[in-house]
């Protein structure tokens, strides 16, 4: 787009049709990328403009009329300087788009209530009306929604983060474009919103996309707190009033519980990461917890000036008054600065002591709340005295509002998850037993000596110094809860379980660490994370072992009979390709949720999504409803992570109509789950012997193939991935640079950087051939319509396929040498042969032909994301052959992945 407001003369080189409905986003598209236009040619002048522009047509020469990509490649010889200002241009154009994109999905949802007539789907008034027509009473919706609980957990991610500076800037652009969102504004205030989005996308330029350093552990859980702060925080009771909204609507409703949780493993996971322990831990709970309480402080100050009745005006409950003459001895300093004028303002009062309770909490002083619920009782008695003297609609609801998020967010903002692998913990016991053979030994030889650890009747080496940084890992989780509550720390989750042994190393470790409660029980949640595919179909006959444990089951008594399994979508999609992983995970919950009704535990599911299809990702609300029968019954709980964070939660409203979408679909799912499926049985079977086929290719090519490491490290850009200062936590679990030690992350990430998308496909188009084969086109057919699993999966490959460029991936490939030759072939042809079976089993002559906005927005994208590639290909081949060095070449790239990645939206 060149500077000039008008559009470019490359637009006639193609049409994108948007309709009517979307007309407002053209425009909005249009004009921020003119702002960016004219801010590059400010910045680097009129003539690198020109060669944007110039770039930017060939590339859509190339996507509408089959232009030669060497057209394109031509006009990408560039300096490392150039390249590296080339590609931040093409990626700031991205920005433009992403951000006119989401403020569109906010204006569809106005447009949607403003209509008046059918509900936006997927929305929690939907859901509720489709849920009454099929016949569910008022009594059902509500005795489901006293136990909903919806917890999305949020992770550090090692390939995406973007800078907080950037966040903020990027949130002055959004609040421009709401304020137009109507085109209410004046020409004045058009000019005052563009000279502010001027600024801001000047400013985003002249600073660095990442810092010179790596990030800290608190550098990872500032970026996350932003969206629990800044975002999740202030739109809570907005959450809460459209579902009572909705409710409302079936009669009375009571108080809605606390459904919504967050959680977060920044400061807990210390899988593969040296940088977290026990000080992260801490540190994190104090720093979540300085969080929450400045929020509340703000909020009162708020409230102060709000709840300002007089008692010449209105009565006030004794119990008031009461709380207030005892807070004025309690907290004498405090009682000296309060104002003599407001004496008349009992709850203007009370609040500002409430305050100074706060702050001694956050300090620590002798004054301090005890807990969450000791600040909540000091509410409560303000809002019943509202209540009773007509005080409903003055302050009130404000006051509610903050209950709402007190409840919620407690004293600890989120719940810090621990995580470790389990190897790790062998490691510690084999020190604290002295016995070096320990990993080594059988799980049943583990399980006998550690059920005597739980029990105190062995002995150990207490002084192991090895040993030291788990148990103190034990004794924080202890201090935490004493000091910050049960809600503070979730649970404990094992990487890499295999056996009861895993599980039943950490009580032993929490005992002798003296991690205990009143009652001498364990107070954490254990939960066994199944990865690999073998795992998955192991994980029944660990819980089965676990639940005939008399020693872990009562455990799990003092727990409330409930246990948690994390399923793991990224290893074992790394580990047997994407549909193999996909079956055993929905065939893993279906044995696991048989088994919980069997033996009277409760099964809670914590699935590890990624942010990428083949981790896991990919539309929350469809993969609820594609979820086995009984398997989600009112709870789910779920990772977010990378640039799935910034896109569900980096907008408050787009950040409810997530929670929305995802509440509506677990209430779905557990009111109204799929009627039982006579075909079931059939698909099933057919879908075990595709997933077997899929897994035997795809390890063919992954794990099996002689050279295969070598050609991944030569035609992707793993080696700048895992140079690239991003994430606190190492790119790899070990020292090998193979594909098994390598994190599913960048795994997932190098793939989508180099165009292929592999990890995504590889392997599907083989088994789907064999089963249009072995089974029918038909059948097929059906099982692709009829069946939500299969349907979710074949719809998911088809985004991963119209996202990937296999004429630039070629380009990548020749980087391998010789290995080009051997390996190019084979992935090409199973792409091939994944697109013609998508296109058969959808009856269709091209990809997305039933998704138009997917579809646009991809074709959208294409013109800016293809040079950047084309650069990533060039400065590969030249910083290789410098023998990788540090400086301009590395920065550049650094630049490419980061542009790349904001073209396809997919970090991993």
């Amino acid at each position: 787009m060149t500077a000039n407001p008008e559009p470019s003369s490359h637009e006639v080189l193609r049409e994108v049709d948007f309709p009517r409905a979307d007309q407002y986003l053209r425009e909005d598209v249009k004009r921020l990328g003119a702002l960016v236009g004219e801010i590059l040619a400010d910045q680097l002048g009129s003539d690198f403009l020109a060669q944007v522009e110039a770039v930017r047509g060939a590339a859509i020469r190339r996507r509408e009329q089959r232009a030669p990509i060497a057209e394109l490649v031509a006009l990408l010889d560039a300096g490392a300087d150039r390249a590296t200002d080339l590609a931040r241009a093409f990626a700031t154009y991205f920005q433009a788009i992403n951000i006119a994109e989401r403020v569109h999905r906010i204006r569809r949802r106005r447009d949607y209530e403003r209509a008046g007539a059918a509900p936006q789907p997927g929305s929690l008034r939907e859901v509720i009306a489709d849920l009454r027509k099929d016949g569910v009473s008022r009594d059902e919706i509500l005795a489901l929604v006293a136990r909903l609980r919806i917890e999305p957990v949020f992770t550090a991610h090692p390939t995406e983060a973007v800078r907080r500076s950037l966040l903020d800037k990027e949130q002055v652009l959004v609040k421009c474009l709401i304020a137009d969102i109507d085109r209410q504004r004046t020409p004045a205030e058009r000019r005052a919103d563009q000279e502010r989005m001027r600024v801001a996308l000047s400013a985003g330029w002249q600073t660095a996309d990442a810092p010179s350093e790596r990030p800290t552990v608190h550098d990872e859980m500032d970026h996350v707190s932003y969206f629990l702060a800044d975002v999740l925080y202030p739109m809570l009771p907005v959450f809460f009033e459209v579902f009572e909204d909705v409710l409302s609507e079936l009669g009375a409703v009571p108080e809605l519980p606390p459904l919504l949780r967050f959680g977060t493993w920044v400061g807990g996971d210390m899988d593969g990461n040296p940088n977290v322990g026990a000080d992260t831990v801490r540190a994190t709970l104090v720093a979540q917890r300085g969080q929450v309480l400045g929020a509340y402080r703000r909020e009162i100050v708020q409230l102060e000036r709000l709840l300002s009745q007089s008692v010449s005006r209105v009565a006030i409950d004794q119990a008031v008054l009461d709380r207030l003459a005892d807070y004025r001895q309690r907290l004498p300093k405090a009682a000296a600065r309060l104002k003599a004028r407001y004496a008349d303002m009992p709850y203007r009062h009370l609040l500002s002591l409430i305050s100074a309770r706060l702050s001694a909490t956050a300090n620590e002083r002798d004054e301090a709340y005890a807990d969450a619920a000791a600040f909540r009782a000091d509410l409560e008695l303000i809002a019943a005295s509202l209540l009773a003297h007509h005080g409903r609609h003055a302050g009130w609801l404000a006051l509610r509002q903050l209950l709402q998020r007190v409840d919620t967010f407690g004293f600890h903002l989120a719940t810090l998850d621990l995580r470790q692998e389990s190897g790790a913990h062998d490691q510690s016991l084999a020190l604290l037993l002295d016995d070096a053979q320990w990993p080594q030994r059988e799980a049943a030889s583990r399980r006998e000596r550690l059920v005597a650890l739980i029990e105190g009747a062995a002995a150990v080496q207490p002084a192991a110094a090895g040993a030291a940084a788990t148990l103190d890992v034990f004794r924080t989780v202890a201090w935490a809860r004493r000091s910050y509550g049960a809600a503070a720390i979730g649970p404990y989750i094992i990487s890499m379980s295999r056996s009861a042994a895993d599980v039943l190393a950490v009580l032993a470790l929490a005992r002798l660490a003296d991690c205990v409660d009143a009652a001498g029980n364990v107070p954490l949640d254990v939960a066994p994370l199944f990865e690999t595919i073998a795992d998955l179909r192991a994980a029944q006959d660990v819980l089965v072992q676990l639940f005939d444990d008399p020693v872990y089951r009562q455990h799990l008594r003092a727990r409330g009979d409930c246990q948690m399994v994390m399923l793991g979508y990224s290893d074992s999609a790394k580990d047997g390709g994407m549909f193999a992983s996909r079956w055993a995970l929905q065939r893993t919950q279906v044995l696991l949720t048989e088994l919980a009704q069997r033996s009277g535990v409760r099964i809670a599911f914590f699935h590890g999504r990624g942010g990428s299809i083949s981790r896991g990702g990919g539309k929350t609300e469809r993969a609820v409803i594609a979820a086995p029968r009984g398997s989600v019954d009112g709870y789910l709980r779920l990772t977010e992570q990378g640039e799935v964070i910034h896109r569900k939660y980096g907008i408050r409203a787009l950040a409810l109509r997530n929670l929305e979408q995802t509440t509506g679909a677990v209430l779905r799912a557990s009111l109204r789950p799929r009627p039982p499926e006579p075909r079931e049985n059939q698909w099933r079977e057919m879908v075990t012997h595709m997933a077997e086929v899929s897994r035997t290719h795809y390890r063919g090519l992954v794990h099996e193939s002689a050279g295969f490491v070598e050609y991944f490290r030569a035609a992707t850009p793993i080696d700048v991935i895992e140079r690239l200062r991003m994430g606190s936590r190492p790119p790899r679990r070990g020292g090998s640079a193979g594909v098994s030690s390598l994190r599913a992350i960048p795994w997932v990430f190098a793939w989508s950087q180099n165009r292929a998308g592999l990890t995504g496909w590889y392997g599907i188009g083989t088994a789907l051939a064999d089963g249009i084969d072995r089974y029918g086109v038909e059948p097929m057919r059906e099982m692709t319509r009829d069946w939500p699993f299969f349907a979710t999966l074949i719809d998911d490959v088809e985004m991963v396929l119209a996202k990937s460029d296999m004429d630039i991936f070629a380009l990548y490939s020749e980087l391998a040498g010789p290995l080009h030759r051997q390996f190019h072939p084979r992935i090409a042809a199973e792409y091939g042969l994944t697109l013609a079976a998508i296109l058969q089993l959808k009856q269709s002559d091209h990809l997305l032909a039933g998704d138009r906005r997917l579809r646009q927005s991809i074709r959208l994208r294409n013109p800016y994301v293809d040079p950047i590639s084309l650069l990533q290909v060039d400065l590969l081949a030249r910083w290789r052959e410098a023998e990788r060095p540090e400086g301009e070449l590395f920065q550049a790239l650094a630049a490419t992945v980061n542009g790349i990645a904001a073209g396809v939206q997919n970090t991993g």
